[in-house]
């Protein structure tokens, strides 16, 4: 897989996450859109950990180690990030030995479509995503209600991580 899109909304970010794989395909690229809002992950906690690390952590855990890049798309949550994409990132973190295993060194874009302004929740990707060993890109992609996707924009940014792959 060439691009993993990391959708955690079931709304017009999933609306631009699925625009976003056509672009990649139309580049003769492979991506798939994961929704972490399907996965039904229970929520993290040492407690929960102990008892057993759930299926769907691992299998999230190999689909992210085989992507070669990836796209992070969320709306923004109380000026951070939605708890369905913390909770997914802490699980993938306790599935091995090397708890950045699967995003060490490798490339994302990040974007939202926000009710608001959007800059906080890319703010708070970029520093997690950093810190758990993704190089983000510089530019980001940020969509409103009243801001459509700027179509030139999107192609840029994903030649930019394309070449990085």
């Amino acid at each position: 897989m060439d691009i993993t899109i990391i959708v955690a909304s079931e709304g017009k970010n999933l609306e631009l996450a699925n625009q976003l794989s056509q672009f990649v395909h139309d580049k003769g690229n492979t991506s798939t859109v994961l929704n972490l809002c399907q996965t039904d992950l229970p929520l993290y906690t040492p407690a929960q950990e102990k008892k057993e690390v759930p299926d769907q952590a691992h299998e999230l855990n190999r689909e992210l180690k085989e992507s070669k890049a990836f796209i992070f798309l969320a709306p923004e949550y109380n000026g951070g990030i939605p708890p369905v994409m913390i909770n997914a990132i802490t699980w993938i973190s306790r599935c091995g030995k090397d708890w950045r295993e699967a995003f060490n060194n490798k490339h994302a874009l990040i974007g939202t479509h926000s009710g608001g302004g959007g800059t906080h929740v890319i703010s708070a990707m970029r520093m997690q995503l950093s810190f758990i060993g993704i190089n983000v890109l510089g530019r980001s992609l940020i969509t409103n209600y009243n801001k459509p996707l700027n179509e030139d924009s999107a192609h840029y940014c994903l030649d930019s991580l394309l070449k990085l792959i």
